[in-house]
């Protein structure tokens, strides 16, 4: 059953712990998004179109096709139009929150880095004047903040995702989230869906989004996904099933079936991505997870 909360006006309890983590993703990332994203995410996402703004006197290189000719019947002279963005854009970050989000550094695991990039990505709709919102979700929609303009709205989002740091045991099912998030959106957006993608059977559901709305997955990476440390016999465990195992990690077989393994997964996952026709970013969460978004940024500016 989903849990869903929406209000933004209902409190949660700040620990000291979370407002210092909230302070330090908020410094971190609001400059960076200004030097980095600025540029690149206004030109990749436009907005709904343009309006008229003004006219001004014709000069030498102007588009002729854009003569005022009413202005110019009254002045005497050609005059131009000038127009200016409407922009009327909703991005939506929805973000993973099941069990396999803890797995990482101290700090910073999945869940961190989903944060800075829910920051990154609330902070760029702001500078630019557009609507941003949230969901988190496991294994049904939890936190859902609907898109609203403002600075403020984008600490809110940073909030609300720190203050849902995973429990284990809890398993995901990106395909709920996914008709939850269109049910519930009027307008098209532009979704980025931040998870490890460890799951199966989403495919219909994120096609379905994706046909209505442009959707982007990052994809959260850690290197124990595709290498394991030789560190002798360790007891591993499913963060999501509980479920634990002891393996020889000093064996070479073991590393090399487990190295074969994470290879045939990522894989799947790219197949299964790129058949409902969405743009795969992945982001290695213990390196700089602002370099790939801005590559993405940049690649889309330049194609236009």
């Amino acid at each position: 059953m989903a849990r869903i909360a929406s209000n933004p006006d209902v409190a949660i309890a700040l620990s000291a712990d979370l407002l210092a983590r909230i302070r330090t993703i908020e410094i971190r990332t609001r400059r960076l998004t200004a030097s980095l994203l600025g540029g690149e995410y206004r030109s990749v996402f436009r907005g709904a179109g343009i309006e008229f703004a003004d006219a001004r006197e014709y000069t030498d290189g102007d588009d002729v096709r854009l003569i005022d000719w009413n202005v110019t019947a009254r002045m005497g002279t050609p005059w131009v139009k000038l127009f200016v963005e409407e922009r009327d854009l909703t991005v939506m970050c929805m973000v993973d929150r099941s069990a396999s989000a803890r797995v990482g550094t101290p700090e910073r695991g999945r869940f961190g880095a989903a944060a800075e990039l829910v920051a990154l990505l609330g902070f760029a709709a702001a500078q630019s004047g557009d609507r941003a919102g949230l969901l988190t979700f496991s294994d049904a929609p939890e936190t859902f903040l609907r898109p609203e303009r403002g600075t403020r709205h984008a600490l809110r989002m940073v909030r609300d995702v720190l203050a849902a740091e995973p429990s284990l045991g809890q398993r995901t099912n990106i395909g709920v989230a996914a008709d939850y998030l269109g049910r519930v959106l009027r307008r098209r957006a532009v979704i980025f869906v931040i998870s490890d993608f460890l799951d199966e059977g989403y495919e219909e559901s994120l096609r379905g989004l994706a046909r209505r709305h442009e959707v982007v997955a990052l994809t959260l990476a850690d290197p124990i996904d595709t290498a394991l440390p030789d560190m002798g016999m360790i007891a591993v465990a499913d963060a999501e099933t509980g479920e634990r195992l002891w393996i020889d990690s000093g064996d070479a077989r073991v590393r090399t079936a487990y190295a074969e393994a994470a290879q045939t997964r990522a894989d799947r996952r790219r197949r299964a991505i790129a058949s409902c026709g969405v743009e795969e970013i992945v982001i290695p969460i213990t390196g700089d997870v602002i370099a790939p978004l801005a590559a993405y940024f940049r690649r889309r500016a330049q194609s236009r």
